[in-house]
């Protein structure tokens, strides 16, 4: 079965477990490092895991869409699709196999 077609059933039945893909990402201008996505909720929560930094992002399902950095900080972002494959969050990217559709 195709991992968008196992997304959308899990989304559908309100499934709870996560889904962790690894990735690749980066962080500002450094170079691009082994990573993974886990997503709890299907456009509403997911995160980020870059060596020991994680970071957390959540969305309103209106478009707004916030990543906080576990110091406490939370700030809006906007997505953006940049070189092939990889999708942005002000200057927080990641590519490989998103499982966003």
């Amino acid at each position: 079965m195709a991992l968008s077609a196992l997304l959308c059933q899990g989304a559908a039945a309100g499934a709870q477990a996560a889904l962790t893909v690894p990735l690749e990402c980066r962080i500002g201008t450094a170079g691009w490092t082994p990573c993974t996505m886990t997503i709890q909720r299907f456009g509403e929560h997911w995160w980020l895991q870059v060596g020991t930094q994680r970071l957390e992002f959540r969305s309103d399902g209106r478009g707004s869409i916030t990543v906080s950095d576990g110091a406490g900080g939370r700030r809006p972002v906007q997505p953006v699709w940049r070189e092939p494959r990889s999708l942005c969050w002000d200057g927080i990217c990641a590519k490989g196999d998103l499982p966003l559709d």
